[in-house]
C-alpha cells in the first residue's frame, strides 16, 4: 500500500506552495526539508512581490504579466505580510532615456490588469519627500507600485495551510535515497538519528539549488545539466532615508539595484548577480559584491556609503533554468517543470527556476501536470483563498490593527504592530484573550517567550536561528549577548 500520493522534496516557497495546493485537492502529501523551511533561497530574496520591471528588456512579457496578476492575488491573500510599496526610479542622463523608462512603466502598469495599486507618476526629486536624499544632478523620477513581502513568512504560511489541509510537514528531514518501486517510488528518509522508508505515487523535486543532487539519488541516466546557479547578495545599513518608499537605481552595467526601507531602522540594498559553483563552499557575500553595492548606491545617494556602513549581509543562490545566456543577469527567471517517469507511469517532477511572486501559479501548473497521473478531479482553488492570518475584513490591515489595539490596550503599539504584521488574525494564539497578556520572559527588542513558544509549537521552529532570522528578523536588532541568551533559553525549551 502507498503511504502518500505525493512526496515533496524541499521546503522553500515552491515546495510549500505545491504542498498546500495538493493537500487542498485531497491528496495525501509528505514534504521533507533537509534544513528549516525557507532556510536558503526563499529567505534570501529582495523581499518583493513584483512583476520584474527589468525583465521587459529581455522580452519576458508572459512572465511579467503572470507576475503582475499574481501580485494582486497575493496582496489579497496575505495583507498582513504583503503590502503595497511605491518605488522611485530616478532618470539619470546617459543611461536609459526618459521616454524609454516612461514607456516601460506604462507597459508595466498595463500588462497585469492592475486593480488595487496606483499607477505610475512623474515626481520632482528636489521636492519633499525626496529632497536631499539623492545627488543634485537627479531632478526627475518616476514613481510606480509593487509590493513588499516577508519572504520566509510566506513560505511558513503555505506550510501551515498545507498542514491544516492534511499535509505532513517534516523539517530537518533528509531524503537519503529514492528508487522506483512498481507503480511509484520508495524513499529512505532520515530525521536526526531515525531512518524510515516511505512510498509515494509521485515525487516532486523542489530542492532549489540541489535539484540535480536529488536527481542523482534516483540514478537518473540523462546527463545534461539544466540548472544555472546564480548568487544574489544583499547588504543592510543603518537607515539612509526617511519615508516608506523605495528606490530603484540603474547602473552603467545595465543592472539595477534596490534601496528599500528595512526593519524600521535599516536600509536594504541589493541584489547582485554572480555565477555560483557549489565547490566555492557555503554561499556568502564577497568583498567584491559589497564594494559593488556600496558603489552603485553611492552613484545616486547624496551621502556616499562605504563597506564600513554595512551592518549585516545575506546571500542566496537562485536555481535558474539554464537558457545558455552568457550574462547571469539575463538568465530567465521563468520556471520550467520537467516530468520524467522512472517508475512505470509514475511521475517524477523537477522544478527549475521560478520566483516568489509566481509560486502559487507554479504550484497550480505543477498540479495540472500531475493530474493525469494522480486522477485528481478538483481544479485550481488557491486563487481566491486566504493564507493563515490573512482573513481580515476587506484585506484592510490598518483597520484590523486598530481593532487589535482596542483588544490589547496594554501591549505597546510597536510590539502589537509587529505581531499583527507577522501573524495577522493568528495573533490570538500568542496573546490569548487577556487585554494585558502575560508574554513571559523578554529577550530584548520585543521578542518574548510567548511568541517563541508559539513558533516552536505551530511553525516548526526547532533551532534558535529559525526564529531569529526566518520566522522573524529580530536577529538584526538583537545584540550578540541577547542572541546568546535567547539561544541558551531555546535549547532548554525544546
Amino acid at each position: 500500500m502507498t503511504d502518500y500520493d505525493l512526496l515533496i522534496i524541499g521546503g522553500g516557497i515552491n515546495g510549500t506552495a505545491i504542498a498546500r495546493d495538493a493537500a487542498g485537492r485531497g491528496l495525501s502529501v509528505l514534504l521533507c526539508e533537509r534544513d528549516d523551511l525557507a532556510n536558503h533561497t526563499s529567505s534570501s530574496s529582495t523581499k518583493l512581490i513584483h512583476g520584474g520591471l527589468r525583465y521587459l528588456e529581455y522580452y519576458e512579457f508572459r512572465l511579467v504579466r503572470e507576475a503582475l496578476i499574481e501580485r494582486e492575488v497575493l496582496l489579497r491573500s496575505a495583507p498582513h505580510i504583503i503590502w503595497p510599496m511605491r518605488f522611485v526610479l530616478p532618470y539619470d542622463k546617459g543611461l536609459r532615456p526618459a521616454w524609454m523608462l516612461r514607456a516601460g512603466l506604462f507597459l508595466y502598469d498595463s500588462l497585469g490588469g492592475r486593480e488595487k495599486l496606483p499607477g505610475t507618476k512623474t515626481v520632482n526629486l528636489h521636492k519633499s519627500p525626496f529632497a536631499g536624499i539623492l545627488e543634485k544632478r537627479l531632478s526627475k523620477g518616476f514613481e510606480y507600485s509593487d509590493c513588499w513581502v516577508e519572504d520566509a513568512r510566506l513560505v511558513v504560511l503555505n506550510a501551515v495551510d498545507a498542514a491544516h489541509r492534511g499535509a505532513k510537514i517534516q523539517t530537518r528531514t533528509e531524503v537519503i535515497s529514492i528508487e522506483a518501486n512498481g507503480q511509484g517510488y520508495q524513499a529512505e528518509i532520515r530525521q536526526q538519528a531515525t531512518t524510515k522508508t516511505v512510498t509515494a505515487k509521485a515525487v516532486i523535486n523542489s530542492a532549489g539549488p540541489w535539484v540535480d543532487e536529488v536527481l542523482k539519488k534516483i540514478q537518473r541516466t540523462k546527463n545534461e545539466q539544466s540548472l544555472r546557479l546564480v548568487k544574489g547578495s544583499h547588504i543592510v545599513t543603518k537607515k539612509l532615508f526617511d519615508g516608506d518608499f523605495a528606490f530603484i537605481f540603474q547602473n552603467a552595467d545595465n543592472r539595477i539595484i534596490f534601496a528599500i526601507p528595512y526593519e524600521r531602522d535599516y536600509t536594504l540594498i541589493g541584489t547582485t548577480d554572480q555565477p555560483y559553483d557549489p565547490s566555492e563552499g557555503p554561499v556568502k557575500i564577497s568583498q567584491e559584491e559589497i564594494d559593488y553595492l556600496c558603489s552603485a548606491a553611492s552613484e545616486y545617494l547624496e551621502k556616499d556609503i562605504t563597506p564600513d556602513d554595512v551592518t549585516w549581509t545575506y546571500s542566496g543562490v537562485r536555481p535558474l533554468y539554464d537558457d545558455k545566456s552568457e550574462n547571469a543577469s539575463a538568465v530567465t527567471r521563468d520556471y520550467v517543470l520537467d516530468i520524467e517517469e522512472f517508475a512505470d507511469g509514475a511521475p517524477f517532477l523537477s522544478i527549475y527556476g521560478g520566483k516568489i511572486t509566481t509560486s502559487r501559479k507554479l504550484a497550480e501548473h505543477a498540479m495540472e501536470k500531475l493530474a493525469p497521473y494522480l486522477g485528481t478531479e478538483k481544479t485550481g482553488w488557491t486563487e481566491d483563498s486566504i493564507l493563515p492570518g490573512g482573513d481580515m475584513a476587506k484585506a484592510d490591515f490598518e483597520t484590523f490593527y486598530a481593532g487589535m489595539q482596542s483588544q490589547y490596550p496594554q501591549v505597546s503599539a510597536d510590539l502589537l504592530r509587529r505581531l499583527c504584521r507577522s501573524y495577522g488574525t493568528r495573533l490570538t494564539l500568542i496573546l490569548g484573550d487577556d487585554p494585558a497578556p502575560d508574554l513571559g520572559r523578554h529577550f530584548g527588542q520585543g521578542l518574548y517567550e510567548a511568541e517563541a513558544r508559539y513558533l516552536i509549537h505551530h511553525e516548526w521552529a526547532t533551532q534558535a536561528d529559525d526564529i531569529l532570522w526566518r520566522r522573524t528578523k529580530l536577529g538584526v536588532h538583537l545584540s550578540d549577548d541577547e542572541i546568546a541568551a535567547f539561544t541558551d533559553w531555546f535549547n532548554t525549551a525544546v
